[in-house]
């Protein structure tokens, strides 16, 4: 997989706010595709590659995942579970972000493997500051194993 083809995928299940995210990203001027599924289940099957997500090239396995903890069908902390159970997906990138700040959650989503635990921001100019920083440390500073510094690409 090339850095132009690393996927970010969205586990979100409220239309605001996936509409914020993406205007967020977009305005970071974060590049890479934006995938988006609303529940715990879709979440389990795009990265496991079945059903409706079997195609690759139009679902390509992401190298972050934005994972809401109050999904339906699965919560976003079974989902973290299955995620860290997978062997082959020790490389994935798993940042929790929630509307909960409930120490329970936090503890239980580092203990489950999260990455990052973020509160979702309250304003739209705090979410895309949100998106600036994610940029600024998991796109251009952080490394992944198989990755190039290039990793991000703002048009």
């Amino acid at each position: 997989m090339t850095t132009t083809d690393r996927a970010i995928l969205l586990v979100e299940d409220n239309d605001d706010d996936i509409f914020l995210m993406r205007r967020a990203l977009k305005g970071a001027r974060i590049a890479n595709p934006l995938h988006v599924v609303e529940d715990g289940q879709q979440a389990v099957d795009y990265l496991s590659g079945t059903g409706q997500y079997a195609d690759r090239e139009q679902f390509p396995f992401p190298a972050v995942v934005f994972l809401d903890l109050k999904l339906p069908m699965k919560s976003g902390l079974d989902v973290l579970d299955w995620i860290r159970k997978q062997p082959h997906f020790d490389n994935l990138v798993v940042l929790v972000l929630t509307s909960s700040s409930e120490p329970s959650d936090l503890k239980r989503a580092y203990s489950l493997g999260a990455n990052s635990y973020l509160v979702k921001p309250p304003t739209a100019e705090q979410l895309l500051d949100l998106a600036k920083a994610f940029k600024w440390y998991w796109l251009e500073f952080n490394r992944y194993e198989g990755t190039t510094p290039d990793f991000v690409h703002a048009h």
